[in-house]
């Protein structure tokens, strides 16, 4: 096990000049921990062990030797050299976004294959050619079965997030494709634990691994904080909607879509800036609001679990339970969305009478040391854990968007319907049907959430910047 503390520079760690000049114009000049200890492996060739937390500056600790070997291999075959495995298609999009500038500068092409997207764009794309694809399970064993996509010149394998991969049931389809990569290929696994699944695929696809754990998980993480807020179910929805209306970037986590929507409509209405992101949108929906989250033309987002594994945004100084996530895992999984990279930030749970036991053990099954609150809406403990405040109660409108430039001629069009407009045998795991929100061969919604049961809710009055 190796804890490398040492920060050099990114030209101390055997990467070419060209690509260490366009770090510096992306104002990215100091690695990471954890890409001071896994780069020169990987440049090696050998397998690579990454143990951190989302945050830690994984995307391009993986992303730049992978670009560097599939762009040294161009040849005229247009099959992916390098491949990259990601749960979910929001996480592909960044991972992509963050690796095209470098990608330009060695003359490497990246495609992605994700869910929710056009399959004629993704077909087209995998026919000009790319040499690094990014890619979510379900989507690209769609493309393979249906001899849009070979995995046979792959020679760099990285799964990215393979705790969540396999938390979320992909591991018989991760396993199906990595058995399609070619034999002695190269593998990068990055996680933030190496237990069951992920020790089973370590175990069977890598060959004598680096393993370099540099980052702590998220339970202790010092810049973070834990606080559970005791309040009444009546004061409930003006305490969220006090939080809402504090100044920062605020991350509201609920147990399913019907409540994201109802709080997300409850705090327009009182004058926030904020929407709701779940498995019921539309990719296109879900792209927007998240891009509108990151540039801060929406203060507050409310989502679900679901969603929520391909938020990485970074500026998250709070998050805030409004309902308990269902085990501990859960739980630093949504706390890993603050204090990245070195920032603090808090993580507040709110917490009923009825639901204090549980929430101690929750906690406690977490490894969290957490400070406890009761609160009353307007209280002064309740602004100084949060930053909460009066809203303005006049309903927020949001603001039209900029006028986008129409596509010319010759784009991809989509099928509206057909056989080729979907694949034959949908063969994907539950928890990417989930994700999507798509609809099943009985006509039945796979939305990934729970309905809420019970009563329906009351509704109330430049150092660098890692991806992934």
């Amino acid at each position: 096990m190796t804890d490398n503390a040492a920060c050099p520079q990114f030209a101390d760690l055997g990467l070419p000049g060209k690509i260490v000049e366009q770090l510096e114009q992306n104002g990215v000049t100091t690695p990471f921990p954890i890409q001071t200890a896994t780069i020169p492996d990987a440049l090696a060739g050998r397998d690579v062990l990454g143990c951190g937390r989302t945050g830690s500056g994984k995307t391009l600790a993986f992303g730049l030797p992978l670009l560097l070997r599939a762009g040294a291999s161009r040849a005229a075959s247009r099959r992916p050299k390098g491949l990259v495995l990601v749960p979910t298609r929001e996480l592909a999009q960044q991972v992509r976004d963050a690796l095209m500038p470098y990608a330009r500068t060695l003359g490497a092409r990246v495609g992605d294959v994700v869910g929710g997207s056009s399959y004629t764009r993704q077909i087209n794309e995998l026919r000009r050619g790319v040499e690094v694809l990014v890619a979510t399970p379900g989507r690209l064993t769609d493309l393979i079965e249906q001899g849009a996509c070979d995995l046979g010149d792959v020679e760099l394998s990285v799964i990215d997030e393979a705790d969540q991969m396999c938390d979320m049931g992909f591991m018989p389809q991760v396993s199906a494709l990595l058995n399609q990569v070619g034999s002695g290929g190269q593998k990068l696994l990055f996680s933030a634990t190496l237990d069951g699944d992920v020790d089973t695929l370590v175990r069977r696809y890598m060959n004598e691994p680096e393993t370099h754990s540099v980052d702590p998980p998220v339970s202790h993480v010092t810049t973070m904080e834990h606080h559970m807020l005791k309040v009444l179910p009546r004061d409930k929805n003006q305490v969220v909607t006090e939080i809402a209306a504090r100044d920062g970037r605020t991350l509201l986590f609920v147990r399913s879509k019907h409540r994201a929507d109802t709080i997300s409509d409850q705090l327009v209405n009182a004058g926030v800036p904020c929407a709701a992101l779940h498995g019921g949108k539309s990719q296109s929906v879900r792209t927007r609001t998240l891009a509108k989250f990151r540039e801060g033309r929406i203060h507050t987002l409310v989502a679900t679990d679901v969603a929520a594994r391909g938020i990485h945004v970074d500026g998250i100084d709070l998050v805030v339970n409004v309902d308990l996530p269902t085990g501990h895992k859960e739980y630093l999984h949504r706390g890993g969305r603050t204090a990245r990279a070195g920032e603090s930030g808090r993580v507040v749970s709110l917490v009923a009478p009825n639901q204090r036991r549980m929430a101690r053990k929750l906690l406690s099954d977490a490894g969290v040391q957490v400070k406890q609150h009761l609160v009353n809406p307007g209280d002064e403990a309740l602004t100084e854990v949060t930053g909460a405040r009066e809203p303005s109660w006049e309903p927020w409108v949001e603001p039209p968007e900029p006028q986008s430039q129409k596509r010319g001629r010759g784009g991809p069009r989509q099928r509206r319907s057909g056989p080729a407009g979907r694949p034959r045998g949908d063969r994907r795991p539950s928890g990417e049907r989930e994700q999507r929100g798509e609809q099943g061969r009985d006509g039945r919604r796979f939305d990934g959430e729970r309905r809420s049961g019970g009563r329906k809710p009351q509704r109330g009055g430049r150092q660098q910047t890692p991806r992934s």
